[in-house]
């Protein structure tokens, strides 16, 4: 598995369908680990905000869906997402760009992750007025 990341720069407001399995169906031991997993990349905000962002994201933790992609094996590569109506974070190992003299082509490494956190439908990198625009007024 390689390159699994929907949510890169340019996907502003993308709409993924809900994959993996409902959190509602963990048990409280398994909330508790995803809410540290997901503390840890709410960690990078600002402290005055970290416990307002958790506390929306504990609020529709029953709304929330965990899907994983790969292997689980201490050297696996792998990717998973969390998605919810006010977060999606995804963590990716991806194929090395322009280091083929390090790496096999086309091979997901370890070494090399992307992780991403958005909030969806939030504009995070915007609106693009203009298009809405010309959406909704045909010139």
């Amino acid at each position: 598995t390689s390159n699994n990341i929907m949510t890169q720069a340019f996907s502003d407001n993308v709409v993924l369908e809900n994959t993996g399995i409902s959190v509602s169906d963990f048990s409280v031991a398994q909330k508790q680990q995803l809410l540290r997993l997901v503390g840890i990349y709410i960690g990078n905000m600002r402290e005055s905000h970290q416990g307002i962002r958790m506390a929306e994201i504990e609020q529709h933790l029953d709304d929330t869906w965990f899907a994983w992609v790969g292997e689980s094996e201490i050297d696996s590569v792998f990717y998973y997402r969390i998605q919810s109506p006010v977060v999606l974070i995804e963590f990716d190992h991806e194929t090395p760009v322009g280091l083929t003299h390090m790496y096999e082509r086309g091979i997901p490494y370890k070494e090399h992750i992307h992780s991403i956190v958005r909030t969806p439908n939030g504009n995070d990198y915007g609106k693009d007025l203009l298009r809405q625009h010309y959406l909704a007024h045909p010139h």
